[in-house]
């Protein structure tokens, strides 16, 4: 299990969250599990590999 100890704070349009809200009511999501699953997905795409939860900036970005 990941630790949710850091904040992030993102500004968007009210109509665009109200929307976001919604979608993710619908799929039983809270907006914070769809975002940190987005993130999750970047990450992995970013790297081209999954990412392990613990696994650090420095291990993360080492050429592999």
């Amino acid at each position: 299990m990941e630790q949710r100890t850091s904040r992030l704070t993102v500004l968007i349009d009210p109509q665009k969250k109200a929307v976001f809200e919604h979608l993710c009511a619908r799929e039983d999501q809270t907006p914070s599990q769809v975002v940190r699953r987005l993130i999750r997905e970047y990450i992995e795409a970013q790297l081209g590999r999954p990412w392990q939860p613990g696994e650090t900036v420095e291990d993360a970005l080492k050429p592999r």
